[in-house]
């Protein structure tokens, strides 16, 4: 049977005997370009070292096929990174003066070799209801149904009310060669908007197969690293001596490990408690409807933060991530290194948290520095015309799914919109499993049903934020 139709119809009973039943999915023929576009982008290895430039060219390729004009697909490689490219399209609206709306989604992916995983990484293979390949889930998933919705409200001669620019972009992942970063710096007219949406990030939850809610990504913590140097004069290992390189930084880990920050709360964590205690019971949702208050009950905080992902809600967090030292087995060391990874809470700064690392330290002798240093952004404001349209798409596709503000955990590439003065949110498309999230992982992977849903939702929503009614 061709490969499509297998697909469509497995997606087709999965959504009508499964647990999806409410949701609806894309025509077929439309299920199946994503299923396509999915399998080409996959193939693509587009670790930092490989390059995104041939996933931007085939993205390209498609765009142009479909109807775009060529002066609406503009294709750039970053000046020193002849690998890199990045790929904007803009769908033009008729006359308006409104500010266009900017979709960013990052064609890199992490590293994935093929001893590590049971399957082989850089090709997309179905199994048992999964798709799985890297990048399925970060976030090429979430391109093919972006890109898919796109050419068929094109070939539906479908015009928004403004123009829609969506970037396809490098360097997300790893690397000095950032796409976002680098549009905004030196081709902000091809990329200006007054609203960002961002399929890498947000999205909807699962957990046992029940949906939990629907989160848009307003802001996210900010992560910056520090290193932790320790040196000595060394010596022979035949005659130790009582100062040791890595014995003071191991002693100095441990004042680390024992760094608590304080509770911070933001509109958007707050937020984000009130929607989530209504899906607890008992002291859980308490606590959670006690954080989400001014002040915060601390107890509450306490009691939540065993909770490792809770924990990470309520406060910037560091901890160690690497570490090295020493040059020769019979020698003392001369030198001790240890990296700290610090995730900051919005509105926390890269100052204060390295006067509370040296303050926990107490060592003069173990010097702090910054290797990545943070770029702040602040949380995006409540947009209620924006979470009203995204709302009403979202529960006409899972009728009685909630929507909250969410403060991603990790970073994307909104942190470089937001720092540009330009709001933005994140809207994945593709809904994970809560306790099974495998995203730069081994055996990355999304269900059948997610993917044909992500297709539809994204037309729908495209649609809607092109909307001026």
């Amino acid at each position: 049977m061709n490969r499509h139709r297998s697909l469509i119809s497995g997606l087709f009973a999965a959504l009508l005997f499964g647990g999806a039943a409410q949701a609806q999915t894309s025509p077929p023929a439309n299920l199946a370009l994503a299923r396509e576009i999915l399998s080409e982008l996959i193939a693509i290895n587009t670790v930092h070292d490989h390059g995104t430039l041939p996933a931007a060219e085939a993205i390209r390729t498609r765009l142009l096929a479909a109807g775009f004009a060529p002066a609406d697909v503009t294709l750039l490689t970053i000046p020193g990174h002849p690998t890199q490219g990045q790929v904007i399209a803009r769908l033009r609206a008729k006359a308006t003066k409104a500010k266009p709306v900017l979709w960013i989604s990052h064609l890199d992916v992490v590293e994935a070799k093929r001893e590590d995983w049971t399957l082989e990484p850089f090709a997309l293979t179905e199994k048992d209801g999964w798709l799985y390949g890297r990048g399925v889930q970060d976030m090429k998933g979430e391109i093919a149904a972006l890109l898919a919705a796109l050419i068929r409200l094109k070939q539906d001669g479908f015009v928004p009310d403004r123009d829609m620019i969506f970037a396809f972009t490098s360097d997300e992942e790893s690397g000095d060669a950032n796409g976002v970063d680098w549009l905004l710096k030196t081709q902000r007219p091809l990329v200006d908007a007054g609203l960002v949406l961002n399929s890498d990030g947000g999205g909807g939850s699962l957990r046992g197969g029940q949906r939990l809610s629907y989160g848009v990504q307003t802001s996210e913590k900010i992560y910056v690293t520090f290193q932790l140097e320790t040196t000595n004069k060394g010596g022979h290992s035949s005659v130790p001596e009582p100062e040791n390189a890595i014995y003071r930084l191991a002693r100095g880990l441990t004042r680390i490990e024992a760094l608590v920050f304080p509770v911070v709360t933001t509109p958007t964590t707050r937020g984000f408690f009130a929607e989530s205690a209504k899906r607890e019971s008992g002291q859980t949702a308490a606590d959670m409807l006690a954080v989400s208050r001014e002040p915060p009950d601390l107890a509450a905080a306490a009691r939540l933060s065993a909770a490792p992902a809770r924990n990470a809600r309520l406060r910037t967090t560091c901890v160690a991530t690497g570490l090295s030292g020493g040059h020769a087995e019979n020698a003392l060391p001369q030198r001790a290194r240890a990296v700290i990874q610090c995730r900051m809470i919005p509105t926390d700064s890269e100052a204060a948290v390295r006067a509370r690392l040296v303050e926990a330290l107490a060592d003069p002798d173990i010097a702090v520095s910054v290797t990545s240093p943070a770029a702040p952004a602040r949380d995006s404001p409540y947009d209620a015309a924006l979470m009203t349209r995204l709302t009403k798409v979202v529960q006409d596709m899972w009728p009685g799914v909630s929507v909250a503000p969410h403060m991603d955990l990790g970073a994307t590439d909104s942190l470089f919109t937001r720092a540009a003065g330009i709001p933005s949110y994140a809207v994945g498309a593709i809904w994970s499993d809560a306790d099974d999230n495998r995203a730069h992982g081994r055996d990355e992977r999304i269900s059948t049903t997610a993917f044909a849903e992500a297709v539809e939702f994204d037309f729908r929503l495209i649609k809607s934020v092109a909307t001026s009614r």
